[in-house]
């Protein structure tokens, strides 16, 4: 996996006392201790973060905390007063902040777009002169700037919607457009700035779907900034919090929920429900943490209901609950099978922990066995460890 856009050491001043305002940067400061010394404002100092292609990166934090400042670096709308913003142009990667005027303008024509939390809709153009606008501003021909119109106008489901203005549409769909306007430009870096806050939240959580299935068929590089932390954790591959313009930890979505790096960060996520975040994976005992008895059997529990018997290749040979030989049910089956006291209910490491719980109630709380893409049995869930994801202990 390569980078897409990686920030090294970017620091963004706003004001004249960009030298004075460095040192202090150097030396700790806080963004309070240097606006009061020198009348600068931090935007954002120290980041460093790499965004891989095809990811979605969220940048997270409160009103101020420095994340659409940063992002805004991507296509120098900010400049940095230090470091380094590499976008990848091809095969190469380009230092934005310290790139030629005639590179620059290729980044922005070709390599980044940009959606904003205000559509941005000339209310004079109809839909899809608007989505068409910046292809015309770049000397798109006619028929291609027609041809991709049509195109994005298709995917985002407001080809009927072509002639229309934008005091016409709703909200939700006058996003939309803002988003064909993005993806017509076909650049490979979509930034995304809080898009989707200014509407209702049924309209928000609607074109959250929307988004994770067009990334699904398009594999953009998406940094987008948010406030909302569980709109993060439903769209994020990876999720950055920023403090006071610097980053305070970056990581998947889980990582996020199981291991905050600081009170900042607990905080943030003290009323997030882990169901909607953490998978089997990630609240598993290993196979090798579980207790071993003679002849290759393997206890799933500590209450000792459930073992299985391993062979050398690390597939189940037989399945005991209570004594009694086990049959196998998948817990994405679990709303469609009867209460059975013989059955042993297994999951893939993806499984959501939801429906990891549903399958434990409808077994009566018995243990549920994880098994790779292999058929390889890699570990197990027992209900303490699904209390103490859900507690976070």
């Amino acid at each position: 996996m390569s980078a897409a856009v990686d920030f090294k050491n970017v620091d963004i001043i706003f004001g004249a006392a960009r030298k004075e305002a460095l040192a202090l940067v150097d030396s700790g400061a806080t963004r309070q201790e240097i606006l009061e010394k020198t009348g600068a404002v931090l935007g954002c100092a120290g980041a460093n973060l790499t965004v891989n292609e095809g990811e979605i990166s969220v940048l997270m934090g409160l009103s101020g905390s420095g994340k659409s400042t940063l992002l805004r670096a991507v296509n120098l709308l900010n400049v940095p007063a230090r470091g380094n913003v590499m976008v990848k142009d091809g095969d190469r990667m380009v230092d934005v902040a310290a790139c030629d005027a005639a590179t620059l303008r290729n980044i922005r024509q070709t390599r980044v777009a940009m959606v904003f939390q205000q559509f941005g809709l000339l209310p004079w153009r109809t839909v899809a002169e608007n989505v068409g606008f910046g292809l015309e501003l770049s000397g798109v021909p006619d028929a291609e700037r027609k041809a991709r119109v049509e195109r994005q106008l298709k995917l985002v489901g407001l080809d009927q919607w072509a002639s229309k203005y934008a005091h016409e549409l709703s909200g939700g769909m006058q996003q939309r457009v803002g988003l064909a306007r993005a993806f017509a430009t076909e650049a490979p870096i979509l930034l995304m700035d809080e898009p989707f806050s200014a509407l209702d939240p049924l309209i928000r959580t609607k074109l959250q779907d929307e988004l994770l299935q067009l990334q699904a068929e398009l594999k953009k590089t998406i940094i987008f900034v948010s406030h909302d932390l569980e709109e993060a954790l439903k769209i994020g591959s990876h999720i950055t919090i920023m403090e006071g313009g610097r980053i305070v930890q970056t990581g998947a979505p889980e990582d996020i929920v199981l291991r905050p790096a600081n009170d900042y960060v607990r905080d943030f996520i003290a009323n997030v429900n882990p169901l909607s975040v953490l998978t089997a994976w990630n609240v598993m005992r290993d196979r090798r943490d579980l207790e071993h008895g003679e002849d290759g059997w393997v206890w799933l529990d500590r209450r000792k209901t459930t073992r299985f018997k391993i062979d050398e290749h690390g597939l189940v040979a037989a399945a005991e609950r209570d004594g009694k030989p086990a049959f196998w049910v998948s817990c994405a089956d679990v709303e469609a099978q009867p209460e059975e006291t013989a059955q042993v209910f297994w999951a893939n490491p993806g499984t959501s922990l939801k429906t990891v719980m549903l399958a434990m109630h409808r077994s009566q709380t018995a243990p549920v066995a994880l098994f790779d893409d292999q058929s390889r049995f890699v570990g197990a869930i027992g209900i303490r460890d699904v209390l103490s994801a859900v507690l976070r202990r």
